[in-house]
């Protein structure tokens, strides 16, 4: 079996993942709070931001960093435009859920990159630390690309664009991701010594139980699930191989590490399941959330978790690049 396959079945981090996923299809009836998960969320984005801010202070600033984040905006904009044809054509959707669903398709799942940056560095091949800021900029551009695909435009909706907009770029995991990155940042080092025994120590902990709390709802939501076909279905695993492998490729094309490049794959490859929910509520409101969250959330983000990232590190690291990341 290939390292980076067995790294991922073996990691706590995916297994209780699967714990989850067990527990709701033989319907036991663990539960996490809402509140202790919102927390744990909460927990998790502060920690990844920060410890990136960190690790950019440390390293500085350098072209590749900018070009880094400016292929990420790029990729988050036009793989909703690969989407939506697919989704359409052999999607069989109307045009407005198939313009909702490519705009989760090109955003990003915080939960599958900090989980990838786990078994990336099980595999020694741990990503650079300035992906979290590319990560932060990957979250909205597919938004504003799945509206303009929708082309809604009637000036009934003109009200709701004010509030659509905020929900875009003030939603709370933007917010929290870019300012933990920035506090991050300006800290440096030293200041993050202070307050690593709860960000470092606790971090793989709080992964497992809320990947636990994933597994759960996940599971449940897809057998609850009645608006999803057999072509979406295929949809959600293949379009997530074919975009994370346009990641890595275009992550090592500019110059990425091989940690870093499986990394930009795996970002490339997730599927909003927070940010773009929230914001479709209000600018599409008539767009089917029961087919977009259940692609995302119960069939694209299993697969990755369980099968994508350990294929995307395999690829990463058979087209090369120089292994280890930068600092």
């Amino acid at each position: 079996m290939d390292v980076s396959a067995l790294q991922t079945f073996t990691s706590p981090v995916v297994l209780f993942f699967i714990l989850g996923l067990l527990a709701a299809f033989v319907r036991s009836d663990l539960a996490i709070p809402e509140a202790i998960a919102k927390g744990m969320s909460l927990y998790l984005m502060a920690a990844i931001g920060l410890k990136g801010g960190v690790a950019v202070a440390e390293s500085g600033l350098s072209p590749l960093v900018a070009v880094a984040l400016l292929a990420g905006i790029a990729a988050s904009f036009f793989l909703p435009l690969i989407a939506y044809v697919v989704l359409k054509g052999f999607g069989k959707l109307d045009k407005l859920n198939a313009a909702a669903v490519a705009a989760h398709y090109g955003s990003v799942s915080v939960v599958t990159y900090v989980t990838a940056v786990e078994i990336l560095e099980l595999s020694a091949l741990p990503a650079a630390g300035f992906m979290v800021a590319v990560l932060a900029a990957m979250e909205t551009p597919a938004i504003l690309s799945g509206l303009m695909l929708a082309k809604s435009g009637s000036d009934g909706e003109k009200g709701n664009r004010g509030e659509m907009l905020r929900e875009v770029f003030l939603n709370a995991s933007v917010v929290l991701l870019l300012g933990s990155f920035a506090i991050g940042m300006i800290a440096g080092p030293s200041g993050f010594v202070e307050v690593s025994p709860f960000f470092q120590a606790g971090f793989k902990g709080v992964l497992c139980l809320f990947l636990l709390d994933m597994g759960l709802i996940a599971a449940r939501r897809i057998m609850a699930s009645r608006s999803i076909t057999w072509r979406l279905t295929v949809i959600a695993v293949v379009l997530p191989i074919f975009n994370g492998s346009l990641g890595v490729l275009v992550g090592t094309g500019i110059g990425l590490d091989v940690g870093s490049a499986a990394a930009f794959g795996v970002l490339c490859a997730s599927a909003s399941y927070i940010a773009v929910p929230a914001a479709m509520r209000l600018a599409l409101p008539e767009a089917d959330p029961g087919v977009y969250l259940t692609m995302s959330l119960s069939i694209t983000f299993p697969f990755n978790i369980l099968i994508n990232i350990g294929l995307l590190t395999a690829f990463a690291q058979a087209i090369g690049g120089p292994v280890g990341a930068l600092p």
